[in-house]
């Protein structure tokens, strides 16, 4: 979540920052496992002045950023933006959830990490998560047994969190989500599955007794 916090806060900050290549290797964890965005060797700095001669000198020719997380408009010469990054963190979110990078083998032809989650959603979101999300939940049991402990809630959560993370990668920056909207989303699925868990383990350890 402060990785999300950070985020938001250069896209909108008084002077926005746009980083240009979030990617994993972009991002660093600390001792207490709060994330930290790093490398700001391609960010620019996005006026809000509107004049056009600045807007101009912010064309994404030139800018490379990483193949699979820099959005698909900056391929194109595109003028940079923060909707941009909006899409990296998009991959980002998906990547993490599905353990797939955007780089994977498996994608190729008309099949990307966007379109894989896609495809699944909702029915077989089950098939795409990533085993350590269950390992969170449950360090010593197999896949097969997180999955029957899963409330149709949590599971439910898993599909909102994909689907957040698809609504920021769309091939259109303008259609991409709000991070502000993101930020509030991201936190009531986070209670409502802690509150699921926590429901949970009263009623059976209630029912043990």
């Amino acid at each position: 979540m402060w990785l999300l916090l950070c985020f938001i806060f250069i896209i909108t900050c008084q002077t926005p920052i746009i980083h240009c290549d979030l990617k994993p290797n972009n991002i660093l964890l600390d001792d207490d496992l709060t994330a930290h965005i790093s490398d700001f060797g391609l960010a620019r700095l996005l006026s809000k002045s509107g004049k056009e001669a600045f807007l101009n000198q912010l064309s994404s020719a030139g800018i490379k950023g990483t193949v699979g997380y820099a959005a698909p408009e900056y391929g194109m010469g595109s003028q940079l933006s923060t909707n941009g990054d909006v899409y990296s963190f998009g991959i980002l979110l998906l990547e993490m959830f599905t353990g797939r990078r955007p780089t994977d083998e498996l994608f190729k032809d008309d099949l990307n990490l966007h379109n894989f989650v896609k495809l699944a959603l909702p029915g077989r979101v089950m098939e795409i998560v990533d085993q350590s999300v269950f390992n969170e939940v449950g360090e010593t049991q197999n896949m097969v047994s997180c999955w029957s402990d899963w409330t149709s809630e949590q599971t439910e959560s898993l599909v909102l969190v994909f689907q957040i993370g698809l609504a920021c990668s769309v091939e259109s920056p303008r259609d991409r989500m709000d991070m502000r909207r993101v930020a509030l989303d991201l936190l009531s699925i986070k209670g409502k599955f802690l509150w699921t868990e926590t429901h949970e383990k009263k009623i059976q350890s209630s029912v043990t007794e």
